[in-house]
């Protein structure tokens, strides 16, 4: 969020996602609820409409990682090539926790 103090020095620099190796840019947007969770996340175009609407905002790229199958394509690291959507989620959540990435999980509804 623009107003949100904790993380306005990290806006318009680069951060690189963990399990990928891929740059992203850090964006403040208004749609980010600054009380829920941290009040920071990772916006993923490509993954639901409100994510595609940021996206659209800032120019992000919309990367597709799924086939029509719903298992995980070559925009994926590789061991995650072919796994099932829960598959790989489930896969991606243990290998974030050995790499000590994990804070704790909340359950919580879609804003979508």
């Amino acid at each position: 969020h623009p107003e949100d103090s904790r993380f306005s020095h990290l806006v318009g620099s680069t951060v690189v996602v963990p399990t990928s190796g891929r740059a992203i840019p850090v964006i403040a947007d208004t749609y980010v609820d600054m009380e829920f969770g941290t009040g920071a996340l990772k916006i993923t175009p490509g993954h639901d409409p409100n994510d595609y609407e940021i996206g659209k905002r800032h120019d992000l790229l919309t990367i597709n990682i799924m086939e029509k199958d719903a298992t995980m394509n070559q925009a994926v690291p590789d061991k995650y090539r072919g796994m099932d959507r829960f598959e790989a989620r489930s896969a991606l959540w243990s290998d974030m926790e050995k790499l000590g990435l994990t804070i704790k999980v909340e359950p919580h509804s879609q804003r979508v």
